[in-house]
Order: C-alpha cells, then sequence, then structure tokens
C-alpha cells in the first residue's frame, strides 16, 4: 500500500442503501489494514477551514508572554494554550516540536463535566471559528462512528450516547521553524492517538507519515476537500485490534524548509470518561483472547497524558 484509501462520507448519508453498504464495507476495510483513510463529502466548508487556519496563525504570531497567559498550570494542557516542546510521545524524552491550543466540549448538560473553554482576547474570531469547527467536526464525526457500528455489527447508534456530550478536544498546532539541528527530536515523535477516532484538517503537504503493516513509512496527504481519519488506541481496545490504531508521525522537513512553520488542526473524538474500553464481545474468543486489560476511558485517558508528560502522577 503507498496510499492511504479515499471514502465519501455522501455516500452514507445517501438514501440509496447500496451506497451505503459500499461505505460501510470500504471503511471497514480501510481501517482493518492500515488505520487511516481520506474523507470527502464532509460538513466543512473550504471558506470555514481557511478562515480558522489564518485565526490560527494570527494566535501563534502573538508575543510569547501573550500565549503564556492562556496557559493554564496544572490544567494538564486540556483547555486553552500549551508551550513549546511540553508534549512528548509515549516513552520519548524529547519534547515534540510544537506548540498547541486546545479547544473543548461546549457542554451540552447542565452538569458540568468539563473544565471552562478559553477566550482569546486578542482574537474574537478564533474562539467563534474554533467552536463551529468543533462542532462540524464532531458531527462529522458521530457519522463516521455510526458506520464503524454497523461495521462491528453493532448498532447504528452504539456510540452516540457515548460521544455526544464526550471529552473530545480539536487542537490547533504550530511547528515553529527549525532553527538550529534537532537533538533526537521531530515535530511530533511516532505515536498511536489516545481518542477513538481523530480528524485532520490540513494535511495538503508532506510531512505526516502513517506506518504499513510492513514497518514502512508512507505520506498521508489529502486532497483540499478532503479530512484524514484515523484510529486511535482507545477504538483498537474497544475491538481488540480489529481495528488499528496505526504508530503515525510528523517529520522535519528537509533543511532548506527549516525557516518555514507548519500547522495542524486534529480533532479528537473522545467518549465521555465513564464509557468502558472492555473488548466488544464480538472481538475475542478462545482462539483470538483479550490482548487489554478492562478499563473506562477516563482512567486510559489519564493514565496517557501521564505517559505524555502532561500530567503528573
Amino acid at each position: 500500500m503507498q496510499h492511504i484509501p479515499k471514502v465519501d462520507l455522501s455516500h452514507f448519508l445517501s438514501s440509496d442503501l447500496k451506497l451505503k453498504i459500499q461505505f460501510v464495507s470500504e471503511l471497514g476495510a480501510a481501517f482493518e489494514e492500515i488505520g487511516f483513510v481520506a474523507l470527502k463529502g464532509h460538513f466543512l466548508s473550504p471558506k470555514l477551514m481557511n478562515d480558522l487556519y489564518l485565526e490560527i496563525k494570527s494566535f501563534f504570531n502573538l508575543g510569547v508572554e501573550q500565549k503564556k497567559s492562556y496557559e493554564i498550570e496544572g490544567g494538564g494542557g486540556q483547555r486553552g494554550y500549551t508551550s513549546f516542546g511540553k508534549e512528548h510521545a509515549k516513552n520519548k524524552k524529547e519534547g515534540d516540536l510544537k506548540e498547541f491550543w486546545h479547544f473543548g466540549q461546549y457542554e451540552k448538560s447542565t452538569i458540568k463535566k468539563y473544565p471552562e473553554n478559553i477566550t482569546v482576547n486578542e482574537l474574537p474570531k478564533f474562539n467563534e471559528l474554533g467552536k463551529e469547527t468543533y462542532k462540524l467536526l464532531e458531527k462529522t464525526a458521530l457519522h463516521v462512528l455510526r458506520a464503524i457500528a454497523l461495521h462491528l455489527e453493532l448498532d447504528e447508534q452504539f456510540f452516540d450516547s457515548y460521544t455526544s456530550n464526550g471529552n473530545s478536544i480539536l487542537r490547533a498546532i504550530h511547528y515553529p521553524p527549525i532553527l538550529e539541528e534537532p537533538k533526537n527530536a521531530v515535530r511530533a515523535s511516532a505515536h498511536g492517538d489516545i481518542n477513538l477516532i481523530t480528524l485532520l484538517m490540513g494535511a495538503q503537504g508532506k510531512g505526516l507519515q502513517v506506518m504499513t503493516n510492513q514497518g514502512d513509512w508512507i505520506d498521508a496527504i489529502a486532497e483540499p476537500n478532503e479530512l484524514i481519519i484515523n484510529m486511535g488506541d482507545m477504538m483498537s481496545r474497544l475491538t481488540n485490534n480489529k481495528l488499528k490504531s496505526t504508530l503515525h508521525q510528523v517529520v522535519n522537513p528537509p533543511k532548506f524548509s527549516w525557516s518555514s512553520s507548519r500547522y495542524s488542526i486534529p480533532f479528537f473524538m473522545h467518549p465521555e470518561a465513564e464509557m468502558s474500553l472492555n473488548c466488544l464481545p464480538n472481538c475475542f474468543s478462545d482462539k483470538k483472547p483479550k490482548k487489554y486489560e478492562d478499563i473506562t476511558a477516563g482512567a486510559f485517558l489519564n493514565q496517557r497524558l501521564i505517559e505524555l508528560g502532561l500530567f503528573k502522577k
């Protein structure tokens, strides 16, 4: 496999049952084989994506002290700003060459489960566009999860109640220009995502790479109207590795491009903390025993945030 597969969400939303079945089949096969797809037919407009990128660039162009005023001490990076080099991959000491911002769940219930989102006073549109993008990516992710549920022979709405007010995160990432030869550090070290599924805006240029089953790295590049979607570790646990959470990385550019920034906007679809990640009954047997211990989504998330250097034990 030299390229990640492509699918069209409009087929799943179609009234044509054959198209819907075909989408479920193609999506399921891709997630079993490599864990990544390029998706078109989603709910984001090109204008919204472009406008959000412009606002994100404006935010990261603010002064260091301005940005740090939005960094929440002890918050584990769950909301607001996280400064350069603080996050590292599991089992790595070197910090990734990035800084980032988190938009989180906009509460749909009267019971407050999550931290408040942080308002950037200097950039009103930043907050407005972040919220709009969050909601449309959440809507897209919900339909993808419905297709996954059908592929797993579950009720189509299996994931709905867990994710409609889930602990999802929209992350805006800035990989600044590289000023000197990095020591054992890349923009994002090889890792698997924590969550159920990830939707990525803006993988049009080289940099993001995915590991194949043969151990080769291939470029994950989307067309301008596509999102890159991949499985997370929570989904792998739930399905006993039937659906693959694939290692991926963001490599450093060639030296002649070190002076250029890179921006990326992934949406991490998380369930509510109470969701069980215990292996689904139809995903294990005597011949294929469980690979993971039973755990809830909340406990697993906390465990991984410690491993990433964002939470202290």
